[in-house]
């Protein structure tokens, strides 16, 4: 029976599958190839891979008698990014992108720091789902809602018109660029549409990064005859402020390069994602639109930079 037994033993642990885990196990290197290698081949191949493929066309020429695309290379895509109306384009997007960011924060910062202080459980799951809630309803949805919300005839209008601000409305939209015909066709128009769309990605991050602070030192702060103001400005703010830098990644990047909101509401004028789509559907120049799709991604590295340097990764 002892000798059936360690013949047993010895059979199980030579099966090729427990071999191959224990091989793994004093492997630690191999085993993290193992697990990370599919997914970052799938990346390099088909994310970087496509991507760097769409780049490298922005240095081939476009027959514009033709419509063809000419294999040889040349710097005028990339040079025609400067000329004044398509560097307004550029101009135009990063405005719209630093106010719907700044605007976001402004508005995300006292909900996130109600939930993070004073809520209590129940409430604040109430705040989760209203803040998550409009982001399982669909993207093309909100906008086309949007249209109808802001149109002449749309329930803001009709709220002005029941509190006699139609006329201060009125004057607003005459403001240059900040307004338009109606609110559904102004710069005003699409910079709420913006707000709103991305402000739960604003909201999170700071909020994540308010409950990391440790109530220890609020109480210290406290102690110590600091007023509420000095306690925010000194010890609450500088800690949750990676938080607003890490939000602002998302409201920044996504309004970047965003192409249905400004189709949909705004005023005549192209933005980068609207530039890009025309170039690339409508007018068939794909080179051209792969040089100025460089611009966002040149902005966004210098801006995820930036982001570094200030904490926002240790906030997401």
């Amino acid at each position: 029976m002892k000798t059936n037994a360690l013949s047993g033993n010895s059979l199980y642990l030579r099966t090729p599958l427990r071999s191959l885990a224990a091989g793994l196990h004093r492997r630690p290197g191999l085993l993290l190839a193992v697990l990370l290698g599919p997914p970052l081949l799938w990346f390099f191949i088909i994310y970087l891979g496509s991507l760097l493929a769409l780049l490298w066309q922005g240095f081939y020429s476009f027959d514009d008698f033709s419509m063809r695309i000419l294999p040889q290379w040349t710097l005028h895509n990339y040079a025609q990014i400067f000329v004044k109306g398509n560097f307004d384009i550029v101009l135009r997007t990063l405005a719209m992108a630093s106010a719907v960011t700044l605007a976001a924060a402004l508005i995300a910062f006292p909900i996130a720091y109600y939930m993070s202080r004073y809520a209590t459980p129940s409430v604040k799951a109430f705040f989760y789902i209203g803040v998550m809630l409009p982001m399982w309803a669909s993207y093309i949805v909100k906008a086309y809602s949007w249209t109808v919300i802001l149109a002449k005839g749309g329930i803001v209008y009709w709220v002005l018109g029941q509190l006699h601000l139609t006329s201060m409305l009125e004057a607003l939209l005459r403001v240059p660029y900040v307004g338009g015909t109606t609110l559904s066709t102004s710069h005003l128009g699409r910079f709420l549409v913006f707000t709103y769309i991305w402000l739960p990605f604003m909201v999170l991050p700071i909020q994540a990064a308010l409950e990391r602070v440790p109530p220890n030192l609020v109480q210290a702060s406290q102690d110590l005859g600091a007023r509420g103001a000095q306690t925010f400005r000194y010890v609450i703010w500088p800690l949750a402020f990676p938080g607003v830098v890490a939000g602002s990644i998302f409201t920044f990047s996504l309004t970047l390069g965003d192409f249905i909101i400004p189709t949909l509401i705004g005023p005549s004028g192209l933005f980068i994602g609207t530039f890009v789509y025309v170039q690339q559907g409508a007018v068939g120049n794909i080179p051209m639109a792969a040089a100025f799709t460089v611009v966002p991604i040149v902005l966004i590295v210098v801006y995820l930079r930036i982001a570094k340097r200030l904490g926002a990764f240790d906030a997401l």
